[in-house]
């Protein structure tokens, strides 16, 4: 029996019980370089491993004939197999080598990418994004990967399943960079935009030493959303922004910048102009087509500054105040927003005047009080997080021991002797 042999015989005996697969965790290590050195004979072996029961070995199997570099036919092999493996393997068993199976799973995703078959990943990545998770506040390695499948697959409504979790624990700095990221354009995707503006404000106030690509390209986008959203934009950061973000990031987004600036005037034809002028740079970023929703959103801007000093309006002289090319144009602008409850408001069909009325909400129906009480609820969740969160880091020897280093070398008790003058 040869050594490549025994070890599927050791894999196939030593999967029944906890302390067999600790022995065979043990056993597995050893013989690792082994198993790389064949890694051309690996793939039939896999055959004999069932992954729900072997999925241990069939870890170690499977890393080990992904460790080169494979051409696309043989990852037209190995994607089938990696697919099974994700969605029955043992979550208790994978997570004693995590490292292995995110090795496999990013492997997994380079060779559908190399397929040209991003929605093939989708599910399994999904799949596995969730046995390797402690519990859904967890947010791991594979989650960006995950979130970049569905881009690429353009499957926005299943990665938002995912964007829907409270994270409180990260494993590595640039996941959460690249997961706020990424779902970030995944709700732009959507029309999110309110929750596009969360992640991305995400990446942009994250703690970061020195400046880094994926801050640039989501302030870029955080700006063209906020435009859209809020139809305003402000450079000032808050108080929590990392300093290396606060001092640069503008210097990388001038152009985004004097958008916002040209947006602020409510001249759409300046605007225009504008994006015209530096369409090439907005296109080789990318972002070209949301700064065509930008140019968009200036026509409901200035349609919804009407609502403010008018009651009544013709189709005509909006669409001559807001610069549209015709009465229609103007129609299906109103029509959109009024179906978006960007605004409430009648059209008479047969004058073609526009009445603009109240927000007809009077927040007292049952469903909005169940809205509400679910907001509180959910807050005070989130309050009880935060409290135990504080109070675990408060006891954390790591942050004790910088908070110490970094206190002064002085506090009140060093100034007993000072005289006081009042005495209240």
């Amino acid at each position: 029996m040869n050594s490549l042999e025994g070890v599927v015989v050791q894999i196939q005996g030593l999967s029944s019980s906890a302390g067999d697969i600790s022995r065979l965790h043990v056993i597995l290590k050893q013989a690792e370089e082994s198993l790389r050195s064949e890694s051309t004979r690996l793939s039939p072996i896999l055959n004999q491993l069932d992954p729900s029961n072997h999925s241990l070995g069939y870890l170690y199997i499977l890393e080990a004939c992904t460790s080169a570099p494979v051409s696309k036919e043989q990852a037209a092999t190995l994607v089938p197999y990696i697919a099974r493996f994700i969605s029955y393997c043992a979550p208790e068993q994978i997570r004693l080598a995590p490292e292995k199976f995110i090795a496999v799973c990013k492997r997994f995703k380079d060779q559908v990418m190399l397929l040209g078959t991003p929605m093939r990943g989708v599910a399994p990545l999904q799949a596995a994004v969730r046995k390797l998770q402690n519990s859904s506040e967890h947010l791991t390695t594979l989650h960006p990967e995950f979130l970049l499948l569905c881009l690429l697959a353009k499957c926005y409504k299943t990665g938002l399943s995912i964007l829907e979790e409270d994270i409180f624990e990260v494993d590595q700095p640039r996941d959460l960079f690249l997961y706020c990221y990424y779902g970030g354009m995944i709700c732009i995707g959507q029309k999110r935009f309110r929750k596009a503006l969360e992640l991305l404000h995400n990446v942009v106030t994250a703690p970061m030493s020195s400046i880094n690509a994926i801050a640039v390209e989501a302030y870029k986008k955080y700006i063209l959303v906020s435009l859209i959203h809020n139809g305003q934009f402000s450079t000032s950061l808050p108080k929590y922004t990392s300093s290396a973000a606060q001092r640069n990031l503008k210097n990388y987004c001038q152009s985004y910048i004097e958008l916002a600036n040209s947006y602020s005037t409510g001249k759409i034809a300046e605007l225009e102009q504008y994006v015209q002028t530096n369409g090439e740079k907005f296109e080789s970023d990318n972002n070209l087509g949301l700064v065509k929703q930008v140019v968009s959103s200036m026509y409901k801007r200035n349609i919804q500054r009407l609502t403010q000093t008018y009651l009544t309006l013709s189709l005509q002289d909006i669409a001559n105040t807001v610069q549209l090319n015709s009465p229609k144009e103007a129609e299906m602008h109103v029509l959109q927003m009024i179906q978006d409850g960007e605004i409430f408001a009648t059209i008479n069909q047969k004058d073609g005047m526009v009445r603009f009325l109240e927000d007809p909400e009077q927040y007292k129906s049952c469903e909005m009080i169940e809205r509400i009480d679910s907001s509180i609820q959910r807050i005070m969740s989130l309050s009880r997080k935060l409290t135990t969160m504080e109070e675990q880091m408060s006891c954390d020897p790591q942050y004790l021991a910088k908070a110490g280093r970094e206190r002064q070398r002085f506090d009140f008790d060093d100034f007993d002797t000072v005289p006081q003058k009042f005495n209240i």
